[in-house]
């Protein structure tokens, strides 16, 4: 097939490896793409949140399918003049998307299909907020209502830090203030085409910047996949897929479809596992980054196949997804500054040192160049690279991907060391 993935982003580079690591070759574009996703796919010049410049090009290009990979374009209803004119294309249209583009929409659709999930007051002063901090008590959990690039949540004791973060999104629109739930969070991926649900493997990210879940909220600085720990609680990764399955993603699909706003793509289903039982936190419309690049490397069944049997309408002809009983760790390597300054133009070394080291494959998320002498690359936004190691078990995997960290140069550079740490205990 020809295939056109939209972004920029490691999540991207990891969808794009994927697809060209199946028998079947794919010629494979990509728009804008990066440095790294240069070196594996044909870059096109080309704005992709203007449905019609992407439409044209894959109109004279021959595109099979179009894979939208960040938030941006779904919110900016990409797919929906994509699917208007019969180009088959993986993402929901702007209606469905709002699941990600607007909290509030999704605590709405939850709620309607009787989906387990926290308390939630939508605040649109000052006066509000306080109110719902009295009304919620505190860890106080705010909440951008609209796209904030993964950092427009925070959960906090301090009743100041958590007002000045909803005082810095009001002038943008009201902020939800939710319910504090406590318990091992999971990302768990659904593949849809409006009707028919197939889960991927669950996976656990990390999102604060430092070790032990200490310092700011980021995009994410790492990742792991399977969550060999559902098996105590659960019975294991099958029993819980269906769980949740049945629980979650089938009621809000089947919601949305009968409010006339189907959902053709991927639903992200941010979970945690309470004494109550598993809840939402919240749901994106796309792939998680970095979740992805740890979920993908694991899977069997052809990724082609699947986004294409969800943007034709065919899903339910495909049996549940396969994947490798090996694990999958990825580590970020972010930006000195990352993510409140991140410093960027600065030089990257020891990449083909590290990408050498067995089990290990580098996803770019923010690479440019070649700038500097001998072609070598540069880091050019805060997530500069996932270090992406599998193995049979975690210890193994862990090592492979700190050996290839160690053997990576970035001035200022920094990452997490306890990656899948407890596991691989």
């Amino acid at each position: 097939m020809k295939i056109l993935v939209l972004g920029s982003g490691a999540r991207e580079h990891a969808i794009i490896l994927s697809l060209r690591s199946e028998d079947t070759p794919h010629e494979i574009y990509a728009a804008p793409g990066n440095a790294g996703i240069a070196q594996d796919a044909t870059l096109a010049d080309l704005d992709m949140l203007s449905g019609s410049a992407v439409e044209q090009f894959a109109n004279e290009n021959g595109i099979d399918l179009v894979v939208v990979g960040p938030e941006a374009p779904l919110v900016a209803g990409v797919a929906d003049v994509l699917r208007e004119r019969g180009i088959p294309v993986f993402g929901p249209g702007k209606a469905a998307a709002q699941m990600e583009g607007s909290k509030a929409f999704a605590k709405r659709i939850m709620d309607a299909a009787g989906v387990p999930t926290g308390r939630a007051v939508r605040a649109a002063t000052v006066a509000e907020v306080e109110q719902a901090f009295d009304d919620l008590g505190a860890p106080h959990v705010v909440k951008a209502d609209g796209l904030a690039a993964g950092k427009g949540v925070i959960v906090t004791g301090d009743r100041a830090e958590a007002l000045a973060h909803a005082e810095h999104y009001l002038p943008h629109g009201p902020v939800l203030i939710e319910e504090f739930l406590s318990g091992e969070e999971v990302s768990l991926f659904f593949l849809s085409d409006g009707d028919t649900v197939r889960a991927l493997s669950p996976a656990q990210d990390f999102k604060r910047a430092y070790d032990g879940d200490a310092g700011p909220n980021t995009g994410g600085m790492g990742a792991y996949s399977p969550l060999p720990w559902l098996d105590e609680r659960f019975g294991g990764e099958e029993a819980f897929v269906a769980q949740v399955t049945e629980d979650v993603a089938l009621p809000v699909i089947r919601q949305l479809d009968a409010e006339g706003t189907p959902f053709i793509g991927l639903l992200y289903a941010g979970l945690i596992l309470t004494d109550a039982g598993v809840k939402v936190i919240e749901f994106n419309a796309r792939f998680g980054d970095p979740e992805t690049q740890v979920v993908l490397p694991r899977l069997r069944t052809p990724l082609s196949r699947l986004l294409l049997a969800a943007a034709s309408g065919t899903l339910e002809n495909e049996p549940q997804p396969s994947f490798s009983d090996d694990v999958a760790i990825t580590v970020v390597l972010a930006s000195e500054g990352y993510p409140e300054a991140p410093q960027t133009g600065r030089l990257l070394e020891g990449l083909a040192d590290a990408a050498a080291v067995d089990g290990v494959r580098l996803v770019h998320a923010a690479t440019a160049g070649p700038d500097a002498p001998g072609g070598a690359l540069v880091a050019s936004g805060g997530r500069v690279l996932n270090v992406v190691a599998t193995a049979s078990d975690f210890g193994t995997a862990r090592s492979r991907a700190y050996d290839a960290l160690g053997r990576i140069s970035l001035d200022g550079g920094h990452f997490r060391h306890d990656i899948a740490a407890r596991v691989a205990e």
